[in-house]
């Protein structure tokens, strides 16, 4: 049996699995929060895992109830993502590895999200969907490798519905794009907003603009609440990414469709998809 300890940093969160054949034995993590209408800063994000990473190791091993003799290999996010958190992920797996005399795997960020949903929900060749905060891209297995068939050309929908909820000063805990679909769930009127599908790709950054620039009138009008724009944006964004996968599913005669990333909590979305 092949036990693998796993340390990841890319973005505001820390987390360390244990995975033993396929099977998750502990995933303890913390998030960084910021307060609400603030992004999260690489250096700050940085000293947030660097306080939080060892305690988040001790429990990951005490949840796993294993020690290191039992540790057979040490993996780390290589990339992509925001790089001081990062580079003080590394820097704590290398050093972990060199004293406890394993070896040592950089992972890639976007093959870990597939490949772990792969193991969790038994899909075999699935269209996948990776949404995050920092990317967004439709990507199926051809060839022994992955092939992305559709992108954003811009910014990544995680980012588009971040920088929104700083405009309505909602809570970063646990997450903006969470907290957004929550108050959706309360808008009653649909704004009609930009929708930008370029084959297989997609736009983000206009509907971000016109929808902050709306934000600030039509709520001092009295137009539509933010509930009612918080509605309007995700609608309008998971249309987008509903038609794009669909698109390559045909292309594919794919029959699954796998949603992986920071934005897989979005229950919306996933109801969405075939």
């Amino acid at each position: 049996m092949t036990v693998v300890l796993g340390f990841e940093g890319s973005a505001n969160k820390i987390g360390v699995g244990i995975v033993r054949d396929g099977t998750v034995l502990a995933n303890p993590r913390r998030t960084y929060i910021t307060p609400p209408g603030q992004g999260f800063q690489p250096s700050d994000t940085a000293r947030h895992h660097r306080a939080c990473v060892l305690d988040v190791l001790q429990e990951a091993l005490q949840e796993a109830q294993i020690t290191a003799q039992d540790i057979d290999c040490v993996a780390y996010t290589k990339g992509p993502g925001m790089g001081a958190p990062l580079l003080t992920v590394a820097i704590v797996a290398r050093t972990v590895a060199q004293l406890w005399k394993k070896p040592l795997l950089g992972v890639n960020h976007c093959i870990g999200h597939i490949e772990m949903g792969r193991l969790i929900t038994g899909a075999k060749n699935p269209t996948v969907l990776y949404v995050s905060g920092g990317n967004t891209q439709v990507i199926a297995y051809s060839e022994h490798r992955y092939r992305i068939f559709g992108e954003t050309i811009d910014i990544a929908v995680g980012n588009c519905l971040d920088r929104f909820a700083r405009v309505l000063k909602i809570s970063n805990d646990p997450s903006p794009g969470y907290n957004i679909e929550q108050k959706a769930k309360k808008g009653t009127k649909f704004v009609e907003l930009p929708y930008t599908v370029k084959g297989m790709d997609v736009s983000f950054s206009g509907i971000l603009s016109y929808i902050e620039e709306a934000a600030h009138k039509m709520l001092l009008s009295g137009d539509c609440t933010p509930e009612d724009l918080c509605f309007s944006l995700q609608e309008t964004l998971f249309s987008m990414l509903v038609e794009i996968t669909e698109r390559a599913m045909a292309h594919c005669g794919s029959q699954e469709v796998l949603i992986v990333g920071g934005k897989i909590c979005s229950l919306t979305l996933a109801n969405q998809l075939p």
